[in-house]
């Protein structure tokens, strides 16, 4: 690990401040991703901004007809909420299968939305259920959030606060996990509410998460399983690596959406 100056700022505008000054900093959020980067040498962030002290951006509330989760809420807290099972189970479903127990009790919904791993997990449920990322300077729809692979809409000194999910009909998650890391190889979340259907892929895309349209448009029309008949996922722009292909990245997607829709139906 490569040396670092180490600031702990006490309120969000401090650490927005530090944040716009040392343009090779780092935010420390949960520190599930960046930490072991730096130990590998791959990272060598000139500061670390520790979040951890701000309390102000821990827990959970239901308003407006949302789920509001701050950006500094554990994997674990989102998981066991009583709250977020009574208003969006699969929420909390998906927050209790993320990596292990180690990472549940020190990872963050905040930092993983803000990391945008291509494999992460709250990205899906961000794009699916139509959340809006609020951040110290404005409030960001999710389609506009996610712009590639651990790149997003945030600018320089912009921390998120908030994430607010609305509250669907009807919503599940569905992961093909990778075993020893339990990353999505592929991850499917499904949202109905009213007429309106999301379908959204994590995993999977070259280009990070992504919305699977015609899925949408067949589930609009009916939503059961049963409308994803036929319908196919392309493997163009999708990922291969060493644990799957394109070819089969698309066939799990077409399988997950089906299982997704099925349990949330």
């Amino acid at each position: 690990m490569y040396a670092f100056t180490y600031h702990k700022p006490a309120s969000v505008s401090e650490a927005a401040s530090l944040a716009a000054k040392h343009a090779d900093g780092k935010i420390l959020a949960g520190g599930m991703t960046l930490l072991p980067t730096m130990k590998q040498r791959l990272a060598s962030p000139t500061d670390i901004i520790d979040m951890g002290k701000l309390d102000e951006l821990r827990g959970i509330k239901v308003e407006g007809g949302a789920v509001v989760i701050g950006a500094m809420t554990r994997h674990v807290t989102v998981a066991t909420s009583a709250e977020v099972k009574k208003a969006i189970p699969a929420l909390a479903a998906l927050a209790g299968g993320i990596g292990d127990p180690a990472v549940r009790n020190k990872g963050t919904c905040g930092g993983s939305i803000a990391n945008n791993d291509p494999a992460a997990d709250y990205p899906s449920a961000c794009l699916a259920l139509g959340a809006t990322i609020t951040t110290n300077k404005r409030a960001i729809k999710a389609d506009d959030f996610f712009t590639g692979l651990f790149e997003t809409a945030l600018g320089e000194g912009e921390i998120i606060t908030s994430i607010s999910f609305p509250i669907p009909d009807k919503a599940n998650y569905q992961k093909f996990r990778n075993p020893a890391s339990r990353y999505a190889i592929v991850g499917v979340f499904v949202a109905k509410k009213g007429a309106d259907v999301r379908v959204a892929v994590t995993g999977a895309g070259s280009s990070g998460v992504f919305r699977q349209k015609d899925f949408e448009a067949a589930l609009k029309a009916n939503f059961s399983a049963a409308a994803l008949d036929g319908k196919t996922q392309s493997p163009d722009g999708l990922n291969s690596d060493i644990h799957a292909d394109a070819e089969y990245r698309a066939h799990l997607i077409g399988v997950m959406a089906k299982r997704a829709v099925t349990a949330a139906g």
